[in-house]
């Protein structure tokens, strides 16, 4: 049996009516999922306030309620809890009533623009390949030790991520990697969880839309830090000028790695080819399946992390050796035509530029480089332009599409990114409208040892048209196409 009060601690409560030695059901902060002696968490949300559903909570048989302003209405045999931030309650009464999971098991964020899937899934693998039972939070996926769910956001709701490390626990995980988003700081998501550890990626271009300015959103992350406590580790990446910034105010031991600079983990590409990288990393070499400088930071980030964790150094290289690239980041296929497709989630201007640099290193300049590339609906619209402009700037041929226009005219957003376009490269861009034609017209251009790049949805598996999710597959698509072009 649980009683309300047992849950509420460390909620910052401001005033209580009714009684709290109550015994309750289950949480939830969605009104429509209320049951008989439920509580319900009445959160202002960007849509929908959660205050608004209070009387529709109570009338599905909520017993008790959290919310920042009592209703003028209260009912009898109902506890109202009134709290100075229910986001901030929710994530502590998500730990609570779950038994404080994160406190069972080494839990690590991963924070930064780009980089965050990559890390923490690679990081799972790594643990796995060891011998550990571990798990996953991410935007790809949801694993607990071998049992995979579907993701639906970077960083979950705080019921979610609490129910997901309670099963973790369950079955004895003994780590947990974690992709921890802007959105998700902003929203309190990640408060109440007890972190082992938290690394810092880069921070570029991105979610401008939500938090208005680049310094709102640096800080953002940077609380996430700021609130990492004294047995943890801060590890983050110096070359990016952003990284001092996260370890100013943290209690945690602050770490460093760097490909440029003097750092705790430091990283030199010696070889870069599509078949890998040759690293030397603290002084040691490593072969590794992994391409590109992005990644280099991201494999010098995971050995790192695992050697903070407790992993013996030469066997963390041992591992990294053995890593497979993850779903939907540069994933790429060689054709029987000799045509090369690749596959990248690339949706912000540094992550796009990331790739095409990438990919100018180990070409030979003799074949042609076709990227295809959109801009979601409903997100940053000042990121559009830069965008296009870095496509068609550092591509042979650039095709401007759609990536998921959700409710907006993908038309519209075309048009947006066409002003990123400058006159010198107006001959090599073309518009196509559906992704799909897009993605058939760069194979049908492409010869022999050309390089297609698709980037922007990744590991996604549908296209988002009118609030309408409709089965779309970069990768599945492409490889059709260029199996058919030999036929």
């Amino acid at each position: 049996m649980i009683i309300l009060k047992d849950i509420l601690y460390k909620v910052a409560i401001e005033a209580v009516k009714g009684s709290t030695e109550i015994a309750i059901n289950a949480i939830n902060f969605d009104s429509r999922k209320i049951e008989n002696n439920d509580v319900f968490i009445a959160i202002r949300g960007t849509v929908a306030d959660g205050h608004e559903y209070i009387e529709t909570a109570i009338s599905k048989g909520a017993i008790a309620i959290i919310c920042d302003t009592f209703p003028e209405n209260i009912v009898s045999g109902v506890t109202y809890v009134q709290v100075k931030d229910t986001n901030r309650a929710l994530a502590f009464i998500a730990s609570n009533y779950y038994g404080n999971p994160s406190a069972n098991l080494k839990l690590v964020g991963i924070t930064g623009t780009n980089g965050k899937t990559t890390i923490a899934s690679l990081l799972y693998q790594l643990f796995k390949k060891a011998g550990y039972k571990v798990g996953l939070l991410s935007t790809v996926k949801n694993v607990v030790d071998d049992v995979e769910y579907k993701s639906m956001l970077t960083t979950s709701d705080s019921i979610t991520i609490n129910k997901f490390l309670k099963e973790m626990n369950d079955v004895g995980v003994e780590y947990c990697f974690m992709e921890v988003s802007s959105h998700g700081i902003a929203q309190k998501r990640t408060e109440g969880l007890q972190f082992a550890g938290g690394v810092f990626t880069n921070l570029s271009h991105d979610h401008l839309d939500y938090h208005k300015t680049f310094a709102e959103y640096r800080d953002v992350k940077k609380t996430f830090f700021d609130q990492l406590p004294k047995g943890a580790f801060a590890l983050v990446n110096i070359d990016d000028k952003n990284g001092p910034v996260m370890l100013q105010n943290t209690n945690a031991k602050k770490l460093t790695y760097a490909l440029k600079s003097y750092a705790d983990y430091r990283a030199q590409i010696l070889e870069n080819q599509l078949s890998g990288l040759l690293l030397k990393i603290n002084e040691q070499e490593v072969w590794v399946r992994l391409i590109g400088n992005f990644n280099a930071y991201n494999l010098l980030a995971i050995y790192g992390t695992a050697v903070e964790l407790g992993l013996d150094t030469m066997e963390v290289l041992r591992l990294l050796s053995e890593l497979e690239s993850v779903s939907g980041r540069f994933q790429y296929i060689v054709s029987k035509g000799n045509i090369t497709a690749v596959v990248d989630y690339a949706h912000t201007p540094d992550a796009l530029e990331n790739v095409l640099k990438t990919i100018d290193d180990i070409r030979t300049k003799n074949e042609q480089l076709i990227t295809i590339v959109g801009c979601g609906g409903d997100r940053d619209k000042t990121k559009r332009p830069i965008m296009a402009n870095i496509a068609s700037t550092l591509s042979d041929k650039a095709i401007l599409t759609s990536d998921n226009p959700r409710t907006e005219d993908p038309e519209a957003i075309i048009l947006e990114m066409e002003k990123g376009v400058e006159p010198q490269n107006y001959k090599k861009t073309l518009a196509i409208v559906d992704r799909k034609q897009a993605i058939k017209t760069a194979c049908q251009l492409a010869q022999p040892k050309d390089i297609i790049l698709i980037a922007g949805k990744g590991h996604e598996t549908y296209q988002e048209i009118n609030g309408v999710r409709y089965d779309f597959d970069d990768m599945k698509i492409v490889t059709e196409l260029l199996e058919q072009l030999n036929k």
